[in-house]
């Protein structure tokens, strides 16, 4: 299997942010395989209960124990209440976890009597909220949530058709399934979507992950609290049968307050704002913001981790490769890279001048030439691809630094120091 590191050296990219694990692992030889030639390791097999700690095992979950990898990033199992998901590093590993407790809590709150009144109050309560827009256009507009802003002239007239033919409906005695029949674009102005945002909140998770069922759920769910007028609270949700169970939100660092407070426009405004400060032509930033490799979490994590750098060369360019990447693991791998490079230069660890690509890995380049290279992997082994790197052309005389993230062999490690390389850990 070729590494995603490596595909992203050369058109391409992975995904990772982890801490190095405390031991030493033994080479991996698959079934088949002949012996490594003596200038090279196989990559090596790790352990999940090393890598993710307690995370391994959970209400609804159970991270495979063998944990190969393919020179560079770690390849994890996990089998579920919700079907077999295969993660590419550990912090996609990381992340699915809580996805998973995150269903587990959405799928129990179906199931509570809450849920239950929250369904049978649905029927009739988006009835009355078209209602209220069709006799007060105005007043509805202002009771509209602030977050919708600028993007309520946009939809307002979808919006008032499909309210006119709703009412129509009504008028007719045909009031059946009008919960569906609103449309997207009247959930949006009544405020569902700021519904959905404070349910993705409270459980702790992204609000615009792939993952599917994760994403169905919270619809589900948010709607029929939403249109049933009732509060969402994850905390304790009484089941039928009057049990009680808690819901405790999971905490998820590094997502910023604001993926919840503002609506994707308002989010993309902001964006914008900053690269044209950063000198992003506006072909490129459109495409960056139009790329469907890349969620608008994504896009806003980039955008943060290159301001908080300062305003270093070479950050328009990093928004042209990020608009095009083909795909989101590739977007995530470059993501991880530029955040390693900001929290090293915002802890004063490192100090950059600019930001540089070698093949298309990231680095930071100082005052003097030297350059860091950014690469959030789980555990490096000395193969042909790694040496090929090293030994580069263009890095003779650039004094480089390898930031890892992960971990590496004690070969790699006496290799690279033998070519006069550095290797960093945050």
């Amino acid at each position: 299997m070729k590494s995603l590191f490596w595909i992203f050296l050369l058109s391409g990219v992975a995904s990772g942010d982890i801490t190095a694990p405390p031991f030493n692992p033994t080479p991996l030889r698959p079934s088949g395989v002949s012996s490594p030639p003596a200038d090279f390791e196989l990559p090596v097999v790790l352990t999940a209960s090393n890598l993710l700690g307690t995370e391994v095992v959970g209400p609804a979950h159970r991270v495979r124990e063998s944990v190969p990898t393919d020179g560079f990033m770690a390849h994890f199992t996990i089998d579920s209440d919700y079907g077999v998901i295969e993660c590419v590093g550990t912090s996609q590993a990381l992340s699915r976890i809580r996805e998973l407790q995150a269903i587990k809590k959405l799928v129990e709150l179906s199931k509570s009597d809450l849920f239950a009144e929250g369904v049978k109050r649905s029927v009739e309560q988006p009835i009355a909220a078209v209602k209220n827009i069709v006799k007060d256009p105005a007043g509805s507009i202002k009771a509209v949530p602030r977050t919708v802003g600028h993007f309520f002239q946009k939809v307002g007239q979808a919006v008032g058709s499909a309210a006119s033919n709703i009412k129509e409906r009504i008028d007719n005695g045909d009031d059946k399934n009008m919960g569906v029949g609103i449309g997207n674009a009247t959930k949006s102005i009544i405020g569902f979507d700021a519904a959905k945002l404070e349910c993705a909140k409270q459980l702790g998770v992204d609000p615009y992950t792939d993952n599917e069922r994760l994403q169905q759920e919270i619809e589900k769910v948010s709607w029929v609290f939403f249109s049933g007028g009732l509060p969402l609270r994850i905390g304790t949700a009484v089941v039928s049968g009057g049990a009680s169970v808690a819901l405790t939100a999971t905490k998820v660092v590094g997502l910023p307050q604001e993926i919840y407070a503002l609506t994707p426009n308002e989010l993309a405004l902001k964006n914008q704002q900053a690269m044209d400060v950063m000198g992003v032509s506006n072909e490129v930033s459109s495409r960056f913001l139009a790329s469907e490799a890349l969620s608008i979490t994504l896009r806003c994590s980039m955008i943060r981790s290159l301001q908080a750098m300062g305003s270093l060369r070479g950050s328009a360019a990093v928004i042209e490769v990020a608009a095009n990447c083909e795909n989101r693991r590739q977007a995530e791998f470059l993501d991880q890279a530029v955040a390693l490079l900001a929290r090293q230069q915002v802890a004063g660890r490192s100090t950059y001048t600019s930001l540089e690509f070698f093949g298309r890995l990231l680095c930071g380049v100082d005052s003097s030439g030297g350059i860091q290279i950014s690469a959030p992997v789980d555990y490096i082994s000395w193969t042909s691809e790694v040496a090929g790197f090293a030994l580069r052309e263009d890095l003779v005389g650039r004094k480089p630094s390898l930031l890892l993230a992960g971990g590496a062999t004690a070969r790699t490690r006496t290799e690279l120091q033998g070519l006069r390389w550095t290797v960093t850990t945050p």
